[in-house]
């Protein structure tokens, strides 16, 4: 490990503590944003196309993906425990911000994506513990009590504060007489949210690149576990899309939900989790460095199969 990462030691103290901790406000905000707008009523809940989705988007996420992870750590990187983990970690947390933009960029049904997302954040919650236990804890201690002190102040607390907030409105609106939805309120908000994402990509950009600079074994390490799980889960999602007869927009939907992953969230549940394993850290860290590239040519080779009219929604 010394040679892989020869400034693990100080990077664990201050670049690495310094990228998770940047990442918590711009993270809580969006969750609060997203707790307090979803405009789930858009969709309709009796389409088919939406539950087959819906479904196909859970299992791969949550059956599918955590094992296939697990595999993918023990073939690449079954020597180096903590970046195993941190691996883990980063596949088993779907995105929930980011994915929307690359789904609206390929022409995906973006109202469809939107309606997921908190289906996959709630379950992301409460199943990461137990893939930690089920799948990581042969490969490092884990505190369980720390784990959940913080998911606590990461995702319930601005979810809590999304609930009071959305509740106070209501009843304002009600004492003054006023009527209809809080989507007046939404341009309000939506600029928070964009604000708070922007800041923390610029942070993880910001952060990462001296981080890679100084340890570039580790991109070397965690590039082909990575590309391999893109590569899979994409020809995955399309097969899967084949065989329920989608629609191209749904096709989008589904693959950027199952292609983008939650750094952040990951990265600021990790640095509460394993202060003292930075490489997991680490892990979770140099990851957006080769996600967001590659979903950016996912989402280009996307159009080019609309443009050419490759897609062919085959009979339901």
């Amino acid at each position: 490990m010394a040679k892989l990462c020869p400034n693990l030691k100080r990077l664990g103290t201050t670049s690495v503590g310094f990228a998770a901790l940047s990442h918590f406000p711009g993270h809580s905000t969006r969750i609060w944003g997203k707790g307090f707008f979803q405009k789930l009523e858009q969709v309709n809940r009796a389409s088919k196309a939406v539950l087959a989705v819906a479904l196909a988007s859970l299992s791969i996420n949550f059956l599918w993906t955590p094992i296939f992870a697990w595999g993918l750590g023990a073939v690449f990187l079954s020597d180096l425990p903590d970046l195993w983990v941190g691996l883990l970690m980063l596949m088993v947390t779907p995105c929930t911000d980011w994915y929307l933009v690359f789904t609206g960029i390929a022409g995906g049904n973006v109202v469809l994506a939107t309606a997921l997302l908190p289906v996959n954040l709630v379950l992301q919650v409460l199943l990461l513990p137990v893939y930690l236990l089920l799948l990581a804890g042969d490969l490092v201690e884990l505190n369980v009590e720390i784990l959940l002190s913080g998911l606590f102040w990461i995702l319930f607390l601005p979810l809590l504060a999304a609930a009071l907030t959305q509740y106070s409105i209501r009843q304002i609106k009600t004492e003054r007489g006023e009527r209809g939805s809080l989507e007046s309120y939404q341009d309000r908000i939506s600029i928070m949210q964009i604000v708070a994402l922007n800041l923390a990509i610029v942070f993880i950009f910001a952060t990462e690149g001296s981080i890679l600079a100084e340890n570039p074994a580790l991109l070397f390490k965690l590039l082909p576990p990575i590309l391999v799980f893109f590569a899979v889960n994409f020809l995955l999602a399309y097969q899967v899309s084949r065989w329920l007869g989608l629609a191209y927009e749904e096709w989008v939907c589904l693959t950027c939900t199952t292609l983008a992953r939650n750094s952040p969230l990951a990265l600021a549940i990790a640095a509460s989790a394993f202060p003292q394993r930075p490489l997991i850290l680490l892990a979770l860290v140099i990851g957006p460095l080769i996600e967001l590239p590659v979903l950016t040519i996912v989402a280009q080779m996307l159009l080019q199969i609309r443009q050419k009219r490759c897609w062919k929604q085959a009979r339901r």
